[in-house]
């Protein structure tokens, strides 16, 4: 081989290696984020008993949500001024709503969320009243919810009976199936009454899990 030759050949190899190192190291030295998605988050807790156990799960939920860079935004039915839907058809399934309340919060935010998390105590064997008001003032968002979002239910009761939290989850089931909404997790709290008793066990944790990995 001629020097000349040689020394041409000896370069490009040099310059090869070490543009494979540089490429090496940028993809060592940046993070992925493949798979990994930063979502808007909307939390609409019921109970209105302050420091309860389904809000305690919301607590957790959104601790580890937001650890994991996702964005939460926190709505609290039973602490607000939320009209029951009277079926007057005013808003025609996609307007605003007759009732100028503190719902416009959950309009402002649920439209672009990526999860909704419902937080509800059992309440003879239903929903809350205070959450379940504002989930019937979906109606006036129909049009703009049907999206592809994820559901999250966080939900806690006295007894321990699984087929009691049936009609809850039941009704969670219809409504994301309604909505084209996919379930996303859920945390069922069963023999928790006295406020804090739900700390004593590991429903905490599976919550907190549930937002950190969503």
């Amino acid at each position: 081989m001629k020097r000349r030759d040689f020394l041409k050949k000896t370069f490009l190899m040099t310059a090869l290696t070490i543009m494979s190192g540089t490429v090496k190291k940028v993809h060592a030295t940046l993070p992925s984020k493949k798979g990994h998605h930063m979502m808007k988050i909307l939390v609409i807790t019921g109970s209105p008993r302050k420091g309860g156990n389904s809000s305690i799960l919301a607590d957790s939920f959104i601790k580890g949500a937001r650890e994991s860079g996702h964005t939460v935004a926190r709505f609290d039915a039973a602490f607000k001024t939320v009209h029951p839907c009277t079926g007057c058809n005013h808003c025609g399934m996609d307007g605003p709503c007759i009732f100028n309340d503190d719902f416009n919060f959950v309009r402002e935010h649920i439209i672009d969320a990526d999860v909704v998390v419902f937080a509800s105590p059992m309440y003879y064997f239903g929903l809350s009243a205070q959450i379940k008001a504002v989930i019937d003032r979906f109606y006036a968002l129909n049009d703009k919810i049907h999206t592809s979002k994820k559901a999250v239910l966080l939900m806690t009761y006295a007894n321990t009976a699984a087929s009691q939290a049936v009609p809850i989850e039941s009704h969670y089931e219809v409504l994301l199936k309604y909505l084209g909404w996919t379930d996303a997790g859920r945390v069922i709290a069963s023999g928790v009454w006295s406020a804090g008793s739900i700390n004593a066990t590991n429903f905490p944790d599976q919550a907190y899990n549930l937002g950190k990995n969503i």
